[in-house]
């Protein structure tokens, strides 16, 4: 196998994995590969990472290779085009799957490549660092949290202790123990790049990713692509390449933070501190952010600026647990003939609404289409059997589907009471997408009916001092909507996450942290209150 231009035999090779590739993933479902997180590197993508990290090595420095998460060699492959044979002193792998491991061993026999087809977190890691990879590469799989057992969270959280004292959270993906897991097998000074999902660097279940990154490891760069530009056709996650060196970090350190284009030549980037790191919340934010304006005071004092949570208590909308069966039509209300006094209006998904201002009959129930209603009793059984004989027969047709199984009904008593949710005036949808600049990802919405709302909505409940105001002069609900929808799209999607294809969703205490300071123009009592609250916390930081 030759390093010549033009047709190669190692371009020829390339072709022939890519067919093996697609021959094996053909025979798997969907629904099997989301189990396993196996979602191939394209093929261009892992030579820009391949010809990225020839750049962080030496032009001397024989390079021993590691792929915990092989596949069909993707990054082997880019390995074999960017350096020549003779740099290679070793090259070794994993692969869970002998589905694809199987193919991929013989596909790469009479290459210098030792590739075992076993679990990479219970494997052991060479005892000398001469024996230990000075290149990982990985794509490691994309396994979210509720597909290992509770078992395999305990084991995977007492190895990652051992090996860094880093406990991950319980919440945390299969790939943040590959990439805590490989410390063991990297040698010291040598360079890591992990093809990794973007949503590490802005959930609570990312932080110890993080701290990481910033203590055990030198961070040097973290390069995010547009979410718009989904790097894998068959999984919707936003991508990222994290690149570090394990050593400790120097004082005063700074990493480059990448965004758009590619790797070589991204469309914005910037390097800052790791003080700033340290301090920031979400990582999603660099580098639009300016590192002059987050290394100077620290977050928690000098609040001047107005949050959303001054204003509002934001909750998520209600969770039923099984909507089939206690969100239902006026047709299936009086074909069970279900009582009246148990049934309250609630919205319909915001694809259905053609305003964002929710009107009222004269009963308070929203005037959209379609009209739905929540089933909510907290009566016991024994007295809705008594008293509401055609609920109780209702109640026993869930029984019968299997709702009491669901994991919520199971948890609550009795099973078929509702979250406290009452309407609140102000609502934000929880997730969409920015096709233009006039339709933004999130929209908020003015409710005038006592509509409840279900968890596809976040509600907006006015604080006392809010609340007064709005009582005192109902015309302000428009004014505070208005400056609601005013806030820019960027503030809130810098608050939020985002997900491939440009996804973006915000969660309660996400919009909650959200500035909104436009909205004091309009509340001149208001302001003096909050403003006098912010100089009070000010005072006790």
């Amino acid at each position: 196998m030759t390093m010549s231009d033009g047709n190669t035999p190692i371009d020829i090779t390339e072709e022939q994995r890519l067919e093996i590739q697609r021959r094996l993933d053909a025979v798997k479902t969907q629904t099997e590969r989301n189990r396993l997180g196996q979602f191939a590197t394209p093929s261009v993508l892992a030579m820009d990472i391949l010809e990225y990290a020839k750049t962080l090595v030496s032009p001397f420095q024989q390079i021993r290779f590691l792929d915990p998460a092989f596949g069909t060699g993707a990054f082997y492959s880019a390995l074999l085009r960017s350096f020549t044979f003779s740099r290679i002193a070793k090259a070794w792998g994993y692969e869970i799957d002998p589905h694809y491991g199987q193919e991929a061993k013989q596909f790469w026999a009479r290459t210098p490549l030792d590739l075992s087809i076993a679990n990479f977190t219970q494997a052991t890691p060479p005892a000398i660092d001469e024996n230990r990879a000075n290149l990982l590469i990985c794509n490691p799989p994309y396994v979210r949290h509720h597909h290992l057992s509770p078992d395999e969270k305990l084991d995977l959280q007492k190895l990652t202790r051992q090996l860094t004292g880093i406990r991950l959270s319980g919440l945390s993906g299969l790939y943040s123990y590959f990439l805590l897991i490989s410390h063991a097998w990297m040698a010291d000074s040598g360079l890591a790049g992990w093809l990794v999902p973007s949503e590490f660097m802005d959930v609570n279940y990312g932080k110890q990713v993080k701290q990481y990154l910033l203590q055990h490891v030198t961070l040097l760069h973290i390069h995010r692509f547009n979410p718009d530009d989904v790097q894998f056709g068959d999984a919707l996650v936003s991508s990222a390449v994290v690149w570090f060196r394990k050593k400790k970090p120097p004082t005063s350190h700074e990493v480059e933070f990448s965004y758009g284009g590619s790797l070589a030549q991204p469309k914005i980037s910037d390097h800052i501190p790791a003080s700033a790191l340290r301090q920031a919340a979400k990582w999603t934010r660099f580098p639009q952010t300016s590192n002059r304006t987050l290394s100077g005071s620290s977050p928690r004092t000098n609040r001047t600026t107005l949050k959303l949570s001054d204003l509002f208590n934001v909750k998520r909308g209600l969770v039923t647990g099984a909507n089939k069966f206690f969100i239902l039509t006026p047709e299936q209300i009086s074909e069970y003939k279900l009582p009246g006094e148990f049934l309250l209006p609630i919205l319909p998904s915001p694809r259905y609404l053609v305003t964002n201002e929710i009107e009222a009959d004269d009963g308070g129930n929203p005037i959209v289409s379609p009209r739905l209603f929540l089933l909510a009793c907290h009566l016991p059984e024994n007295v809705v059997q008594a008293r509401y004989p055609s609920l109780w027969a209702y109640l026993q047709l869930g029984v019968q589907k299997g709702v009491t199984q669901r994991y919520l009904c199971r948890h609550r008593f009795p099973w078929y009471a509702q979250e406290n949710r009452p309407a609140s005036p102000f609502l934000c949808t929880y997730m969409g997408r920015q096709v233009s600049e006039n339709r933004k990802p999130f929209r908020f919405i003015l409710n005038h009916s006592r509509a409840t709302a279900s968890n596809v909505y976040l509600m907006l409940y006015p604080q006392p001092a809010l609340k007064s105001e709005l009582q005192d002069d109902p015309k302000l609900l428009k004014s505070v909507w208005q400056a609601l929808n005013e806030i820019p799209s960027n503030t809130l999607i810098g608050e939020g996450r985002v997900y491939g294809g440009g996804l973006y969703k915000i969660e309660p205490n996400e919009l909650a942290n959200a500035p909104a300071d436009g909205l004091l123009t309009l509340l001149p009592t208001l302001s003096g209150v909050v403003r006098t609250q912010l100089s009070f916390i000010d005072c006790i930081v």
